[in-house]
C-alpha cells in the first residue's frame, strides 16, 4: 500500500490508499468466474498497476472491452520492445498482428517477466477478443492494424526529426486515444475529436521518463529521442547519461518536457467535451498523471540515473481527487504551476516553456472552474499537516501497543 516511512512523510496519502485498496478488493469480486477472462484480469494487473485501477472503474461491458484493448496493445508493444527478435521475424508480427488476435490457439513467446507470461497465455486474450461485441471487436482490430504497420515502418528507421517524433508517438499512442473513442462511440459515449492528443500527451511522458530503461536496453539500446532535439546538445544520445554532460542533457531533458507541452490544450478540450461525466475519470486519470510526471521530470537530472515515478501515495489521490473537469483543470493548473516555478531563466528553451505553461494555465482559469474545485493536489502536496501525522502516530502507537501485550499469546497459539 505505501511504506510507513512515505505515509508519516506524507500523511494526506493515507485516505486515498485505503480507499484505492479497497477499490481494487470490490474490483476482484467482478471479475469474470470465466477461466480466460480471470487470467485476463489478472495479467492486466500485472502488466499495468497504473492503468489497471482506471479500466476496472467502467460498467461491466466497457471494462471487458478495454481490458483486451489494452492487452492486444501492450502484447503488440511487447513484440515491438524487444531487441532480441530479429528484424526479419517482428515486421510481419506486428502487421499481421491484427489478424492473430483472432486466432483462440496463436502465441509467440518474447519479452520478459509479466510481458513473458501476456505472451505465452495470449490465448486467453484471443479467446476473451471473440466473445466481445462486433464493434468492440472491430475497434480493436483496426486500432491494432495501423499500430502494427506504424511500429514495423520505424522499427529501421530513427527518430531524426520532430515530425518522425510526431509521427512515431502517434502511431504508438495516438492511436490508442483514437482506438478508444471508437470503443466508447460502440456504447455512444464519446467523441473521436482531438483524441490522438491523449496518447501523444502519453507516449511522449513515457519516452522522456524511460529514458535510461529504453538507452540501456539489451541486446540493443531504443532510442526514441529525436536527433533534431538530442544533437543540439550531444554528438550521441547515450552521451546524455555521462555525468559531464549533465549540465546539456537536463537542458535537452527541458527541451522534450517544453515539446510535449504541446498537447496538453488539445487533452483539455477532448476531455471537456465528453458527453457522459462518468467516463470522465477513465481519460482524466491518465493524463493528470502525465502533466504530473513531466512537471517532476523537468530538469531533473536524475532521469538520466534510473526512471523518475510518483510515488503511490501521490498516484492514489489523483484516482481518488479526479472526478469533474473542475478537478482536471485543477490538477492541470497545479502541476503546470509546479513546473513553471522549476524554470531556469537560463535555459535556452526557457521562454518557450513559459509560454506553454501560460497558455495551458489561461484554459484553465478561462474554464472558470478552477474556484470550484475540492482539492488542491499540489498545495496539499507542499503543506505538511502536522495534526493528521500526530494522530496517525498515535494509531499506530496504540497498535503496537496491542500487539506488544498480545505476543505471548500469538506465539503459544502458533507453537501448539
Amino acid at each position: 500500500m505505501g511504506s510507513l516511512g512515505e505515509i508519516l512523510k506524507h500523511p494526506n496519502d493515507l485516505y486515498p490508499l485505503l480507499k484505492l485498496k479497497m477499490a481494487a478488493r470490490h474490483a476482484e469480486k467482478q471479475i469474470p468466474c470465466e477461466p480466460h477472462w480471470a487470467s485476463c484480469y489478472s495479467m492486466l494487473h500485472r502488466v499495468s498497476r497504473s492503468f489497471a485501477p482506471v479500466i476496472q472503474q467502467l460498467g461491466p461491458e466497457l471494462r471487458n472491452a478495454v481490458c483486451i484493448f489494452y492487452l492486444v496493445l501492450r502484447a503488440l508493444d511487447t513484440v515491438e520492445d524487444d531487441t532480441s527478435i530479429p528484424t526479419d521475424v517482428k515486421v510481419p508480427i506486428l502487421i499481421a498482428f491484427h489478424r492473430h488476435i483472432y486466432d483462440r490457439d496463436w502465441h509467440f513467446s518474447c519479452g520478459t517477466k509479466d510481458y513473458k507470461v501476456l505472451m505465452d497465455q495470449f490465448h486467453d486474450v484471443s479467446t476473451a477478443f471473440l466473445e466481445l461485441e462486433k464493434g468492440y471487436q472491430e475497434a480493436i482490430e483496426d486500432t491494432t492494424k495501423n499500430m502494427g504497420a506504424g511500429m514495423a515502418k520505424f522499427i529501421c528507421k530513427e527518430l531524426e526529426t520532430i515530425d518522425d517524433y510526431d509521427e512515431y508517438s502517434h502511431y504508438a499512442a495516438g492511436l490508442v486515444g483514437l482506438g478508444l473513442s471508437k470503443l466508447f462511440n460502440a456504447s455512444d459515449l464519446a467523441s473521436d475529436r482531438l483524441s490522438s492528443s491523449l496518447g501523444l500527451l502519453l507516449q511522449k511522458t513515457n519516452i522522456i521518463r524511460d529514458y535510461l530503461e529504453d538507452i540501456n536496453e539489451i541486446p540493443k539500446s531504443r532510442m526514441f529521442w529525436p536527433r533534431e532535439i538530442w544533437s543540439k546538445y550531444v554528438n550521441k544520445l547515450e552521451d546524455l547519461k555521462n555525468e559531464e554532460n549533465s549540465v546539456k542533457a537536463v537542458q535537452c531533458l527541458n527541451e522534450m518536457v517544453t515539446n510535449s507541452l504541446m498537447h496538453v490544450n488539445g487533452c483539455l478540450e477532448f476531455m471537456s467535451e465528453l458527453r457522459e461525466p462518468d467516463i470522465l475519470p477513465f481519460f482524466a486519470i491518465p493524463q493528470v498523471m502525465a502533466i504530473g510526471t513531466l512537471a517532476m521530470c523537468y530538469n531533473n537530472i536524475n532521469v538520466f540515473k534510473g526512471v523518475v515515478k510518483m510515488r503511490r501515495g501521490l498516484t492514489a489521490q489523483i484516482i481518488h481527487r479526479t472526478k469533474t473537469m473542475a478537478d482536471v483543470y485543477g490538477a492541470f493548473f497545479d502541476f503546470s504551476c509546479m513546473l513553471k516555478s522549476k524554470v531556469d531563466k537560463n535555459d535556452p528553451n526557457a521562454a518557450k516553456t513559459l509560454s506553454s505553461l501560460e497558455a495551458i494555465q489561461k484554459t484553465c482559469r478561462e474554464s472558470g472552474a478552477l474556484n470550484k474545485r475540492k482539492s488542491y493536489i499540489i498545495r496539499n502536496e507542499l503543506k505538511y499537516n502536522s495534526v493528521l501525522t500526530v494522530l496517525l502516530l498515535i494509531i499506530l502507537s496504540i497498535i503496537f501497543a496491542s500487539l506488544s501485550a498480545n505476543r505471548s499469546s500469538y506465539w503459544g497459539w502458533s507453537i501448539s
